[in-house]
Parts: structure tokens; sequence; C-alpha cells
């Protein structure tokens, strides 16, 4: 998926009609609905409003279409994309040992959750230039489990 946001910033070239790496992924739309009676998630009850509230399992869901080109662990390996561990108040394009798009090099911010949805919303229009193949996460909702997932899994804490 993110093949999901920082493969934008992917080593690879990147195909004309980006069809390489998001052919072989769910579309963003067919993510299965969580179900209506579901309680927040344990899993998220420390993150910030409105990540708090967001439904764990449809999360982990969402972040199938990531998988193939990022990884969550500490330590671990570059995909496609980058290692996404401690992402969350790093300064873009900055993972060391990735060799990132232009786009991503030149530009200035710290993702933070904010900035993520926006990018994950359309990669492509957010920052173009980059070499990320992926078309986006449409639903909100679904931006919102996914991006308290990948908050659940790095090692999120708020700043002080």
């Amino acid at each position: 998926m993110a093949a999901l946001f920082l493969s934008a910033c992917s080593s690879e070239p990147a195909t004309p009609d980006n069809s390489e790496v998001s052919d072989n992924l769910p579309a963003a739309d067919t993510i299965a609905e969580p179900a209506e009676d579901s309680a927040p998630a344990i899993e998220f009850a420390s993150l910030p409003e409105p990540y708090n509230l967001a439904d764990f399992d449809q999360g982990r869901k969402t972040y199938r279409l990531c998988q193939s080109c990022h990884t969550l662990q500490e330590g671990g390996p570059q995909l496609v994309g980058p290692n996404l561990y401690g992402l969350f108040g790093k300064r873009i394009g900055s993972s060391e040992g990735f060799a990132y798009s232009p786009a991503l090099q030149e530009a200035d911010f710290n993702w933070t959750p904010e900035e993520l949805d926006e990018w994950l919303e359309n990669p492509r229009t957010y920052l173009p230039g980059n070499r990320m193949s992926f078309a986006g996460v449409r639903k909100a909702e679904d931006r919102t489990a996914l991006i308290a997932y990948i908050m659940s899994q790095t090692g999120y804490a708020e700043a002080p």
C-alpha cells in the first residue's frame, strides 16, 4: 500500500503507468468495513484523538496494502519503500540507507499523523515528483485506522 507513502521515495524507478507495483495490490476501496458495533481498540487507547477511537482490525487489514513495500519493525529492512519504524517526528526523506527521490529529498517537513493522512489520500498529488506507485487510501476512516495501526507498531510517542 504504502507502497504506501514512502515508497514514493523508492529507489526503484517508477514505471510510466505505475502499474508494476499497484496491479498486485487490492484496491483501497475494497477494504472490508469494520463491524458497526466494534468498540475502540485497546491497542490504540494511548493514542491521541481521533486515532484512539480507530478500529485495530481495520488498520491491520488496510496495512496489507503497504506491507509489500514497507516494514514497521525497529531495525526492519528497507524494501521498495523505507522502513517506517520511528516515522513520526522524523524529517521526510531522512531514513538512513534509503535512496529517496529528489522530491522527497527537497521536501521540508516532519511526519505527523496529519501529514501522513494527507499523503495517504493521494501521494502523487500531495508531493508531485515522488516515485511511489500507490493511488492512495480514499476513505478517511480507513486512513485513520491505518495511521493508528502504524503509530501503534512504530514506537509513536506524542511530543512533550
